[in-house]
């Protein structure tokens, strides 16, 4: 059997299933949402960081907190490359993927499907090394126990071909996608936030000519291709929380910014 390994645990984020649990475990003693705040939004999409947990990871398990389903069959992860110049994107043709939680099972027979349809699709080993869909792993395995996992990289792409393949993902009920995106690179605090904030109010006003004005989410094209999905689908997205690194490093001279939103159904 052919494993997609771990290729940054140790680093950005911890190696041992017991450290990750009590990381899990920190983050979730540090919020509590109302009940009501629970059913604005039937969560189908989350948008999620993927820096190094003690940066970001209160964000992104804030987001996986509130999207926990246990009838959810299939969790796709999209995130950029960063390591590798890809035209296009490459789906991990993988038996499994490897967590310090546990293996989590690729739907194979699913991927391979995708991939004969999709043009823009291909599969490059190569690319299966990158961490800002890896950083997701252990919260799917944590959150959506039973679920299996697809692995998309992309590159190069013009997000409205993106979106051709989140519409038909959206239409099974029994599908998640997670957009993985880190905001704002290496600016002060002042001007990250101003950058951010442009990203901020695409994503909650779902507008689309918007993130052309500033947003410097190095995910934008995925951000953009689920925020169209969601235009086309009548889904409402609610922003749930946005940091920066400065938070923890208290060095405000050249930051990150981080963020997480669900993207839903209204009830």
């Amino acid at each position: 059997m052919s494993q997609r390994e771990m290729s940054v645990a140790g680093t950005f984020y911890p190696d041992s299933k017991s450290e990750i649990k009590r990381y899990i475990s920190h983050f979730n003693k540090s919020f509590s949402v109302k009940d009501e705040n629970r059913n604005k939004i039937k969560p189908r999409a989350i948008i999620c960081p993927h820096a190094g947990y003690i940066y970001s990871g209160f964000t992104s398990n804030l987001a996986f907190n509130l999207s926990s389903n246990k009838d959810i069959k299939r969790v796709i992860v999209f995130g950029p490359s960063h390591r590798v110049y890809i035209k296009g994107a490459s789906i991990a043709l993988f038996d499994t993927y490897k967590t310090p939680l546990g293996d989590l099972k690729i739907d194979l027979e699913y991927s391979k499907k995708l991939k004969e349809k999709y043009g823009f699709l291909d599969f490059n080993e190569s690319l299966h090394k990158e961490h800002s869909t890896e950083t997701q792993a252990p919260f799917i395995k944590n959150y959506f126990k039973e679920a299996k996992i697809i692995e998309i990289v992309y590159g190069e792409l013009d997000f409205n071909e993106l979106s051709k393949l989140t519409d038909e993902l959206l239409l099974d009920k029994e599908n998640f996608i997670v957009i993985s995106t880190d905001l704002s690179h290496f600016y002060s605090l002042n001007e990250a936030k101003k950058l951010d904030n442009i990203c901020l109010n695409a994503i909650a006003s779902k507008n689309l000519e918007l993130f052309d004005k500033g947003c410097e989410a190095c995910g934008k094209i995925g951000v953009k291709a689920i925020i169209k999905s969601a235009i086309k689908y009548n889904f409402d997205t609610e922003l749930l929380y946005y940091c920066t690194s400065y938070d923890k490093t208290k060095d405000d001279s050249s930051v990150v910014g981080y963020a997480s939103a669900l993207i839903g159904e209204k009830i």
